[in-house]
């Protein structure tokens, strides 16, 4: 790729690198660890893009990303735009005249922007590429079973998270991890990953590697709401892991029924319990602090859950004011 050609050079005697000129782009907290990590390292953000302002809750509010306002606060230039083929936007982002683009969650970019910098624009991917392309990584890796998992900057390129590796670090999943614990983990790796691939490419001594494609390869799409709701016709694991998979966000659901009446259930923290039964999957054991669905090959134990039109709360909290039957079950 030519863009690479300078930065494969490591002879700083017959070739001098550019002071560099970041422009970073992110939306959500995620980012916000790796654009700290840059700013406090003291590297030259000459702006950051992110996504619009939208109005959130009752009032409709704009509410800005989190990226938007570490920058505000930091007094870097922000960039906005609604469309990124807009030629307004692209000559405002040719202005800073960036060398290097930084992108962590954060859409697609078409080629005439990532083509802008000279030494090329690289993504943070939390995954260990090439499985778990998309969108939704974290949540995957978790959902089927993984024990590892990792981070990978990558120049970006014409197809979604198919670009050249640059660097991966890898972290392993524990069997009580949920999403939001490895999103936080990630975070802080990933922020640390983008600053050591920086450094590699402000000394001209970055080599990056072409994807290894396999048939094999796991896929990380987009998650629905179809895609949260519980299967109990699987494994006790399967289901635990779904659960942990979708924890906080977007959460797992399920539908409570019981004498005629269905009410859809938010599960957001739940533990297994391995143990050999006869009880039909899907069917509910209450006492007065325990709420147990079982499962083949044992019972999930409902921890914390939300019902509708109700706060997130203990399951022993909801027990004092939910009266179910025998016969009560989830589907």
């Amino acid at each position: 790729m030519e863009r690479l050609q300078s930065i494969q050079k490591t002879n700083t005697n017959l070739y001098k690198m550019e002071k560099l000129r970041i422009v970073f782009m992110g939306t959500p907290e995620f980012a916000v660890a790796t654009l700290d990590k840059l700013f406090q390292n003291s590297y030259h953000i000459v702006g950051v893009v992110t996504a619009p302002d939208k109005p959130a809750g009752r009032g409709r509010k704009l509410n800005e990303s989190a990226v938007k306002k570490y920058a505000v606060a930091q007094h870097i230039k922000v960039l906005q735009p609604t469309n990124l083929k807009n030629e307004a936007f692209l000559e405002e982002l040719s202005l800073l005249k960036p060398n290097l683009m930084v992108v962590v969650a954060f859409r697609m970019l078409p080629k005439v922007v990532w083509s802008i910098p000279k030494y090329g624009t690289f993504n943070l991917h939390a995954s260990l590429l090439p499985n778990y392309r998309g969108a939704a990584p974290i949540n995957w890796a978790i959902i089927n079973g993984e024990t590892e998992t990792g981070a990978t900057t990558f120049f970006i390129d014409e197809k979604i998270d198919t670009g050249e590796i640059i660097l991966q670090e890898r972290t392993l999943i524990t069997n009580n991890d949920t999403a939001g614990a490895l999103h936080d983990n990630l975070m802080e790796l990933g922020a640390t990953l983008v600053h050591k691939t920086v450094q590699l490419i402000e000394t001209g001594t970055v080599t990056p590697v072409k994807q290894k494609e396999t048939t094999a390869l796991k896929p990380a799409h987009k998650i629905h709401k179809e895609t949260c709701r519980i299967n109990w016709e699987l494994s006790i694991n399967e289901v635990y892991n779904h659960i942990r998979g979708l924890s906080p966000y977007p959460t797992a659901w399920t539908n409570l029924i019981d004498e005629g009446k269905n009410m859809p259930v938010k599960i957001y923290k739940a533990t297994k319990e391995l143990e050999e039964h006869t009880i039909k999957n899907g069917i509910l054991v209450a006492t007065k602090k325990d709420l147990k669905v079982a499962v083949q090959g044992g019972f999930i134990n409902l921890l914390e859950i939300q019902l509708p039109g109700k706060r997130k709360m203990a399951v022993k909290e909801v027990l004092n004011g939910l009266k179910l039957s025998e016969k009560a079950y989830v589907l």
